[in-house]
């Protein structure tokens, strides 16, 4: 059932950011595979360079050298128009801080995504309640993100990831600034979404725990990968 073929693959990439005159390595010729269907956690020190690596991959920041290939795509060779249209209808995205419109529903919140495909507002809908049913929130869709409680808006944020049925999830601490009990909804929900609908993740975490959810947990130290 499951094709264990690469969905991922980075070549030799390598990132520095400039500071003034000075260049700070971050990453330095990682290359690895992700495989289709895989669940990964990549856990390092602050500073590491385990959140611009997931960037990375999700096209938000641009490598210096190096070559990342998703679903057969060359991203690091497309424009930012191409790429922006590539990030749209292939990645979902959990971060930490939510990052919901406050002025919008959790239902509007979700739809975002969509108002970039060619839809109709129908089909739209059908989307955002199956999304918003598939975290336990259908009940919830017309509150905005105040009223809603941390746990509760994150599952709007993982809704809003999938919506658009993308080929990767990355998530970034998704638990980090949640509960005991809500980090083991979300991650919950995390490992059902692998596990039922095969979608593959890619988790930053510093979190042990929430690494322990994942099928494999690589170790990046000082921009490379531990052995």
């Amino acid at each position: 059932m499951e094709d264990n073929s690469s969905i991922v693959e980075v070549r030799h990439v390598s990132k520095s950011y400039h500071r003034g005159d000075l260049i700070v390595p971050v990453l330095t010729d990682i290359t690895f595979d992700i495989a289709r269907g895989e669940f990964l956690a990549i856990m390092g020190p602050s500073g590491s360079g385990k959140s611009t690596l997931l960037n990375l991959i999700a096209g938000i920041d641009s490598v210096d050298s190096g070559s990342i290939i998703v679903e057969g795509e060359d991203i690091t060779t497309l424009s930012e128009t191409e790429l922006a249209r590539w990030r749209a209808g292939n990645v979902g995205f959990i971060f930490q801080f939510y990052n919901l419109i406050p002025v919008l529903t959790a239902f509007e919140n979700v739809e975002l995504p969509l108002n970039l495909t060619n839809l109709s507002a129908g089909e739209r809908k059908e989307h955002v309640r199956t999304a918003l049913r598939m975290v336990n929130l259908e009940d919830r869709m017309d509150h905005y993100p105040s009223q809603l409680s941390g746990g509760e808006q994150q599952r709007v944020v993982i809704a809003r990831a999938v919506v658009i049925d993308p080929t990767i999830l990355v998530a970034d601490e998704p638990t980090g600034d949640l509960d005991r009990k809500s980090a083991e909804d979300v991650l919950g929900l995390m490992e059902r979404m692998n596990a039922k609908l095969g979608k593959t993740i890619i988790m930053v975490t510093h979190d042990p725990h929430a690494a322990g959810k994942a099928h494999l947990i690589r170790h990046l130290e000082k921009g490379v990968f531990g052995t």
